[in-house]
C-alpha cells in the first residue's frame, strides 16, 4: 500500500507518494489544533537545476506563514530532486507533479479549501497548475515573468497575492509589474513590492512572513470543526 491509498496524515512528517514519473517526496506540516482551519496549501519550490528544493528557506518561510494562519501545508520535491524520481522537465513534468500532489490532497481532504503557493520557478508551476484545480487562494513569491514563458499562464479565479523584492537580482521587477498590468483589472493580484530586498529576501524573511499572513488573512477558511 502506498501513501496515496492512506488518509491525510494526522501528524507532521515526510514520505513518498506515487507521481507521474515515479515516487515524489512529500512533507506535511500541521497547524496547532486550536487554530486549525479547513484548508490545505500545496507549496512549490524554486528551480531544481539551481539548487531549489522543498527545504529552500523562502519556501520554508512561506510554509510557516501559511501554517501559522491555520492551514495544513504540503511541500514536495519536483522530479529529480531529493528522493523524487525522474528528471527535470522545464516546467511541463513539474506541473504534472503538482497536479498529482494536489489530486492526492483533494481526494484525502475533500471538504478542505485548496491553496496553491510557490516561489520563483515554483510560482510559475503553481500558476500553470491552477487552471486545472479548484484553487481558493494563490500565493506567488517572485514569479519569474520575463524568464519563463508566461503566455500559458492564466489569472487564477480566486484571491491572489504576489510578493516581490524591489531589488530582485534574479527576476526583473519591472517585468513582473508589466505582466500584472497586462492582466485584466478585475483579475489582477494584490501586489506587495518589498523594498530593499532581493530574490531570496535576505534579512527580510520575517517581513515576508508578515506580508503573506496579512495578505491571505481576508480569505482564510473557517476553523476546523473538532
Amino acid at each position: 500500500m502506498t501513501q496515496n491509498d492512506l488518509p491525510f496524515p494526522a501528524e507532521a512528517g515526510e514520505f513518498l507518494i506515487n507521481g507521474p514519473a515515479g515516487t515524489l517526496e512529500v512533507a506535511v506540516d500541521l497547524p496547532d489544533a486550536e487554530h486549525a482551519r479547513a484548508g490545505v496549501a500545496v507549496i512549490c519550490h524554486p528551480h531544481p537545476l539551481h539548487g531549489g528544493s522543498m527545504h529552500n528557506k523562502v519556501v520554508t518561510m512561506l510554509e510557516r506563514s501559511v501554517r501559522e494562519s491555520g492551514l495544513a501545508t504540503v511541500r514536495f520535491n519536483f522530479r529529480g530532486v531529493g528522493k523524487s524520481e525522474g528528471e527535470h522537465d522545464q516546467g511541463r513534468g513539474e506541473t504534472l507533479d503538482l497536479l498529482a500532489v494536489a489530486e492526492w490532497v483533494t481526494r484525502t481532504c475533500p471538504n478542505d479549501a485548496l491553496w496553491l503557493a510557490g516561489f520563483s520557478f515554483g510560482a510559475y508551476v503553481a500558476l500553470l497548475g491552477a487552471r486545472h484545480l479548484p484553487v481558493k487562494q494563490m500565493v506567488s513569491i517572485a514569479p519569474p515573468a520575463g524568464r519563463w514563458d508566461f503566455s500559458a499562464v492564466l489569472a487564477p479565479h480566486c484571491p491572489w497575492l504576489v510578493v516581490i523584492g524591489e531589488e530582485d537580482d534574479v527576476v526583473e521587477p519591472q517585468q513582473v509589474y508589466d505582466w500584472i498590468d497586462a492582466i485584466a483589472e478585475a483579475e489582477r493580484p494584490q501586489l506587495i513590492r518589498m523594498p530593499e530586498t532581493g530574490h531570496f529576501f535576505h534579512r527580510r524573511l520575517m517581513d515576508l512572513r508578515g506580508a503573506i499572513k496579512n495578505g491571505v488573512k481576508p480569505n482564510l477558511p473557517p476553523l476546523r470543526k473538532t
